[in-house]
Parts: C-alpha cells; sequence; structure tokens
C-alpha cells in the first residue's frame, strides 16, 4: 500500500477546517476526490516542505512537494483522485469560466477585507495569527502576510502602484457582490453546482465563500450580501456538515486524516533547517524587538574620537625626531 500524501495547511478557526482560502480549496477537494491525504494544520510556514501554506508533501521524486492549489489538484488527479471525472466537457468549460470569475472579481474583494480593510485586520484577521502563530515568529510574520497579501491584490489587479482608499474598497465589493450573485443564479435549488456530486468548481466556491459565511469581522458588506443569498449560505453549511464535521465528531466516509501541530515537526525532512532557521530568525526578531523598543541602543563613535590618540601619538613621534 502506497503511503498517503501529506498535506500542510493552516489551521481552523471559527468552525472552519482552516483559516486559509488556499487551504480550504485544496482541503476540500481531497474531500471531494476521496484522495488518502495526512493533514497536518499548522500556524508555522516554515514547518512545510515548500515553506509556504498550503503545501502538499508527494512520493514521487520527480513531483517533490507543490504549493499551489491548481498544481496540488493536478497532483491529485493524476493519482486518479478526479472529483471532476463525470463533468461533460461544457461543465469542464464552466469550471475554467467560473474559477476565473472567483479570481477575479471575488478574491481581491475577500484579500482586502480580510487583510487591507484596517478595522477587520486589526481587530480579527492580525489578531488571530499574532494569537496562534508561535513565538516569536508572531511579531513579525502577521506583517509579513499582509504585505504579501497586499502584493497578491496588486498582481491580481494589474497595478503595482494599488493603494487601498476608498474608491478601491468600492470598486471591489462590486465587482464582489455580482459575483456571488451570479453564482447564487448558477447554483440554482442544486445541491451543488453540477448535480449532486461535488468538483473542484464547488471546492474553489467553498474556499471563497466559508471565510465570509464564518469569520466575524466589524465591517461586514460582504457578509451581508452572502447571508443574503439563501442557497450560496446553505450550500456552504451543507459542506462543512458533510465534509467537516466537527472536531468530537470522527469522520466515517473519507480518507483524511489529520494531525495536530506537535507532531508535525518530528516529521518532517527538513527539521534540522527548520529548526537552525527558527533559532536565527528567533535571534534576528527579539534583537529587533529590542533596538525599535528602545531596549538596546546603538550610538556611533564619532571618527574624531576613534583617530584622534592615534593622531596625537603620530604627531608626538614627529616632535622627538625634530
Amino acid at each position: 500500500m502506497a503511503a498517503p500524501l501529506e498535506l500542510y495547511c493552516w489551521k481552523g478557526a471559527w468552525g472552519l477546517p482552516s483559516v486559509d482560502t488556499d487551504s480550504l480549496i485544496v482541503l476540500a477537494y481531497a474531500k471531494f476526490a476521496g484522495a488518502p491525504v495526512k493533514v497536518h494544520k499548522i500556524t508555522n510556514p516554515w514547518r512545510s516542505p515548500t515553506g509556504v501554506l498550503p503545501s502538499l508533501k508527494t512520493t514521487e521524486k520527480n513531483t517533490g512537494s507543490l504549493s499551489k492549489p491548481s498544481n496540488i489538484i493536478i497532483h491529485l488527479r493524476k493519482q486518479k483522485y478526479n472529483a471532476d471525472y463525470d463533468l461533460s466537457a461544457k461543465e469542464g468549460a464552466d469550471t475554467l469560466a467560473f474559477v476565473s470569475l472567483l479570481e477575479e472579481k471575488l478574491l481581491p474583494a475577500l484579500i482586502y477585507t480580510l487583510w487591507v480593510d484596517s478595522k477587520n485586520y486589526v481587530d480579527v484577521t492580525r489578531r488571530w495569527y499574532a494569537e496562534n502563530i508561535p513565538f516569536p515568529l508572531n511579531f513579525l510574520l502577521p506583517n509579513r502576510i499582509h504585505t504579501q497579501q497586499l502584493d497578491r491584490l496588486r498582481l491580481v489587479r494589474g497595478d503595482p502602484t494599488l493603494e487601498p482608499g476608498e474608491q478601491l474598497e468600492k470598486e471591489l465589493y462590486y465587482d464582489a457582490l455580482e459575483c456571488m450573485t451570479l453564482l447564487s443564479q448558477r447554483l440554482g435549488s442544486q445541491k451543488f453546482f453540477f448535480g449532486d456530486s461535488p468538483s473542484s468548481l464547488d471546492a474553489y466556491v467553498f474556499g471563497h465563500l466559508s471565510p465570509l459565511l464564518k469569520i466575524k469581522l466589524p465591517n461586514g458588506k460582504l457578509q451581508q450580501h452572502l447571508n443574503s443569498l439563501d442557497n450560496l449560505r446553505q450550500y456552504c453549511s451543507n459542506i462543512l456538515v458533510l465534509y467537516f464535521p466537527s472536531e468530537d465528531r470522527e469522520p466515517t466516509s473519507h480518507n483524511v486524516s489529520v494531525h495536530s501541530e506537535s507532531s508535525d515537526f518530528d516529521n518532517e525532512p527538513h527539521k534540522r533547517r527548520n529548526q537552525i532557521l527558527s533559532v536565527l530568525f528567533a535571534l534576528g526578531s527579539m534583537l529587533g524587538y529590542a533596538i525599535l523598543t528602545g531596549i538596546v541602543s546603538i550610538q556611533r563613535v564619532p571618527q574624531a574620537a576613534i583617530a584622534g590618540p592615534q593622531h596625537t601619538e603620530s604627531r608626538g613621534e614627529e616632535d622627538e625626531d625634530e
């Protein structure tokens, strides 16, 4: 029997199997396809084989480890775990079109509401990551992720000079509300987007919508619209109940096993590397924190003070020569 694939992803909260959209997409697809995935839910990206989350560790030498949801899904399909196997050519084309729509219209607004909106970011997003990422990484990683998400927003929008503001927020939210309405119309009264069985499109839609459904945000414009679309709200809730039962209930019909963070580090192929990097990063973080807070200060010694004694000594030697 082949060893199971290992998936490293952000851990969950607020009743979600993960707090991260990309992690949710991969987790959902693995469930839908029945892939025998061993899941490591962690809060330190350096513990994954690629240094980012999500990350799939494969057993193939040529493949190694994968990080993008699209690449992970393609790999699972090659391993015969294909949630899209029964889709027609038209349904396959519709999947590509709607996934592009999600990434172009809904993803930017989701990034903005979680990582750029100052109230949501400070009170909810940054707070959760700071409380769950291990010390001392929790001082730096939330800000680093914030910068990465802002860069991702600029990349998706195709504007490297993009800056947050009221006008940008209006544009992003308008596109997102329109996207959710289209998804609601396409879903209709169906259980999933292509009938009674979930597909990769359902994984992408669930990954983008479920954080809006479950995370309690101070500024919840997107949440309000999602809650007004009864079929989408019920759709996300049904997936959570069917495929991600609560922690006190053991899944009976799916081949995805979950392991706690405490055991992940011991099983990693790069344990020594991560230990060294963690120590170096911790030392650097504490030194930077000490300098920024004034605990440690660095003073420049004037060049004249250093050169003074040498100059005097040299002058004395000249006097003696005379």
